[in-house]
C-alpha cells in the first residue's frame, strides 16, 4: 500500500476494491455478536466484506434505482453500515446518512430534501421515527438490516438485508468494475446533512475526490509522524458525522486498517481496553469526560498519586513528554515509571494518537493528556471541507492552542476580516438543491468557513472563534465566547455552560452543575439531592459563584462573566440544545432561556 494509492484513485469504490484484492481473506470489520458462552468479538474479512457490497449493489440496481438516485441510510455502526455504504456508491447511487436521532420530522426533512428513493433502517427502533416520515414521501423501498415487523408500506417495497446478498458473486463483481469504471473523483459520493447550531441541516455535496484527499492528507500524517503499521481503529462516534465517515471509515479503509464497532458510549471504556486501538478519532467533550474521571480515579490513589499528577502537568506544560528540560527530566522519568502507565493501560496501552475534532479543544484538556503521556492532536475542519482542514503533528511541533499547520494539497489563506478561506479538492461542490447558500459560502472557489483564525510563526492556525458566535459587546469589544465556555467547564462544579453578551455591558452565563460534584456536594452538606431544590440553596449558588470567580481571575475585564443562571436540565442532542457531534446550539438555548438571561441585566 503507497500514498500514492490514494491520488491515483478514481473513486472510493475503486479504492475499496483494490484492497479487498490486496488483503482478501485477512480481517476488516469487526463487532460483537453472541457466540456460546457471551458476546465475543468477530471480524468480517475484506474478501467477504467486498462480496456482500457488490451483491447489494446489483440487488440496488435491480429494484430500478438509476444512477445518482440517492438513498437514505439510518444505522448505527456496524459493519453493515460500511458494506451499505459502499453498495450504494458502487451502483451509482449517493448515500444520504441520518442521524439515529433524528427525530421524525428531521427524517421527513432530510427525505425531501434529498428526494431519495430508497432507505436502509437497522431496525425497529430506529424504524419508530422514520417510518412516518417514509409513509408520506416518495420513497419507494425500505430495506430493514434486521427481521422486524414493519406495518403496511402501500405500494412501497419491503427488503430482508439478507435476501439482498444472494446471487453470482463473480457476476455482480464484474458489473461492479464496469460500473465504476465511469465514476471520477468530481462525482458526487455522497450528501452529508449539518446537524447544524442554527437553521435546518442543509446536505453537502461531498464527491470522492473531496473524501480521497481527505485521506490522503490523514494518511500521510500517520506516516509520517507515527508510523504505518497494522492499525486499529475503533469506530463510536456516528458515521452520519462527516468527520467519523471520512476519519473513522475511509481513512482505516484507505489504511487497510482494522475497524472495530463499539457497543455504545456506555460501554466505551471496557471496548477501549479489549480493543487496544492504535488511532482514535473522538469529539473535544469525550475528552473531557475522560480527564475528570482520570483525575478523580488518581485522586482517590492518595497523596502520591495526586503529588505525581500535579507535577506531570508541570512539566506538561513546559514540554511535551520525552522532550522536558534538564531540570525537568528526573520528575519526567519518574512519572513515566509510575503514573503514565496507568493511564495509558485505560485506553489499552498502544495508543498512537487520539485525534479530537468536531468542535474547539481547550488547550487546557490537550495538555493533560499530553501530561499522561498521551498524543493527543487537534484536527480543524467542516463538513464543507470533507471534513479535515489541518491538524496538529509532532513534527510541525505540537502546539495546544493551534490546529496544526493545513493537511497536505489544501491551501488556506486569512481574508482582511480575519475570516479563514479554503480552496482545493477537498471543498464541497455546495449545498444540495441550495444554490443560495452555495453562492455564499463558496466565492471565487475559496469556502469561506465562517471561522476566525490567523497562522502562528510555525505556519499552525489558530481559531480564535466563529464569526456569526463571536460576542460584540456595547462597546464595540469582540469576544470570544467558545474560550469561556470552554474555560467554565474545565471546573469541577460545572457541565456545561453558554455564555451570552452581545451588544449587552457584560457577559453572563446559563450554567448547567456537574451530577456528580452535586451529589457529592450535597452529601457533605447534609441536603436532600434534588438539583431544583439545590439551585434554590444560597450556598449552592454560592458554590457555583466560586468556581465562576476562579475562571475570571484568568479572564480579561470584558470577559468576565458578572451574572449567571441555571439551565432547567443538561444540554443534550435529545432535548434538540446540542448537536450529534455534541456542540451547543446556541439559537435553541436563547430561545428556551432567552427572558430569563435577559433579567441577569435588569438586577
Amino acid at each position: 500500500m503507497q500514498l500514492t494509492d490514494f491520488d491515483a484513485s478514481p473513486n472510493l469504490v475503486a479504492l475499496f476494491l483494490a484492497r479487498a484484492d490486496e488483503l482478501a481473506d485477512k480481517p476488516f470489520l469487526w463487532a460483537k455478536s453472541a457466540n456460546g458462552t457471551g458476546r465475543h468479538w468477530t471480524a468480517l474479512t475484506w474478501r467477504e466484506v467486498a462480496r456482500q457490497a457488490c451483491l447489494l449493489a446489483d440487488a440496488l440496481t435491480t429494484m430500478g434505482l438509476e444512477p445518482g438516485d440517492r438513498v437514505m441510510l439510518v444505522s448505527d455502526n456496524r459493519p453493515e453500515w460500511f458494506i451499505a455504504d459502499m453498495a450504494i456508491m458502487a451502483a451509482g447511487l449517493v448515500t444520504v446518512p441520518a442521524y439515529v436521532t433524528n427525530t421524525e420530522r428531521d427524517h421527513a426533512h432530510v427525505i425531501d430534501n434529498s428526494g431519495a428513493r430508497a432507505v436502509i433502517v437497522a431496525d425497529g427502533k430506529l424504524a419508530k421515527a422514520l417510518l412516518p416520515a417514509v409513509l408520506r414521501s416518495n420513497i419507494a423501498h425500505v430495506i430493514a438490516l434486521e427481521d422486524f415487523k414493519l406495518p403496511q408500506l402501500g405500494d412501497r417495497h419491503a427488503h430482508l438485508w439478507a435476501d439482498l446478498l444472494t446471487g453470482d458473486e463473480t457476476a455482480a463483481r464484474a458489473r461492479v468494475d464496469a460500473r465504476i469504471a465511469g465514476i471520477g473523483r468530481e462525482d458526487l459520493a455522497c450528501l452529508i446533512y449539518t446537524s447544524g447550531t442554527g437553521g435546518s441541516p442543509r446536505g453537502v455535496r461531498q464527491h470522492h475526490g473531496m473524501i480521497l484527499r481527505n485521506v490522503a492528507g490523514a494518511a500521510e500524517v500517520l506516516a509520517e509522524d507515527f508510523g504505518w503499521d497494522d492499525e486499529v481503529f475503533l469506530s463510536f462516534l456516528p458515521l452520519s458525522h462527516a468527520y467519523e465517515h471520512t476519519g473513522g471509515q475511509f481513512l482505516p479503509m484507505g489504511m487497510g486498517a482494522h475497524i472495530y464497532y463499539a457497543e455504545g458510549l456506555e460501554k466505551l471504556a471496557s471496548n477501549i481496553e479489549e480493543v487496544r486501538p492504535t488511532v482514535m478519532v473522538v469529539v473535544p467533550r469525550l475528552f473531557e469526560v475522560l480527564r475528570t474521571r482520570i483525575m478523580k480515579s488518581v485522586e482517590k490513589q492518595g497523596r502520591i498519586a495526586n503529588f505525581l499528577m500535579d507535577k506531570a502537568l508541570r512539566v506538561a506544560a513546559r514540554g511535551q513528554p520525552g522532550e522536558a528540560r534538564l531540570v525537568d527530566r528526573p520528575w519526567d522519568f519518574v512519572i513515566e515509571k509510575l503514573l503514565r502507565p496507568k493511564v495509558r493501560a485505560r485506553f489499552g496501552g498502544r495508543i498512537k494518537a487520539m485525534v479530537s475534532g468536531g468542535a474547539p479543544l481547550n488547550p487546557e484538556i490537550g495538555t493533560f493528556f499530553s501530561a499522561m503521556g498521551l498524543t493527543l492532536l487537534q484536527g480543524y475542519g467542516q463538513t464543507e471541507a470533507g471534513p479535515v482542514i489541518s491538524c496538529n503533528r509532532p513534527a510541525a511541533g505540537l502546539k495546544m492552542d493551534t490546529v496544526g499547520p493545513p493537511l497536505p494539497g489544501v491551501e488556506v489563506k486569512i481574508a482582511e476580516d480575519g475570516e479563514i478561506l479554503v480552496r482545493g479538492e477537498l471543498v464541497m461542490h455546495g449545498y444540495w438543491r441550495n444554490e443560495t447558500e452555495t453562492a455564499k459560502a463558496i466565492r471565487d472557489g475559496w469556502l469561506h468557513t465562517g471561522d476566525i483564525g490567523h497562522f502562528d510563526e510555525a505556519g499552525r492556525i489558530m481559531i480564535t472563534d466563529r464569526k456569526k458566535d463571536m460576542i460584540v459587546n456595547d462597546k464595540g469589544d469582540n469576544i470570544s465566547p467558545q474560550k469561556i465556555e470552554g474555560m467554565l467547564t474545565l471546573q469541577p462544579e460545572i457541565a456545561q455552560a453558554m455564555v451570552i453578551g452581545d451588544k449587552r455591558p457584560y457577559v453572563v452565563g446559563l450554567i448547567v452543575p456537574d451530577a456528580e460534584w452535586a451529589l457529592e456536594w450535597a452529601r457533605a452538606e447534609d441536603e436532600k439531592f434534588d438539583f431544583d431544590e439545590l439551585q434554590d440553596l444560597p450556598a449552592f449558588r454560592s458554590a457555583i459563584r466560586e468556581a465562576i470567580d476562579r475562571v475570571n481571575r484568568d479572564l480579561s475585564v470584558i470577559e468576565k462573566v458578572r451574572q449567571f443562571t441555571f439551565a432547567d436540565e443538561a444540554f443534550s442532542i435529545a432535548n434538540e440544545e446540542m448537536t450529534p457531534s455534541l456542540k451547543i446550539r446556541r439559537h435553541k438555548l436563547k430561545a428556551r432561556y432567552g427572558e430569563r438571561l435577559d433579567r441577569l441585566y435588569k438586577g
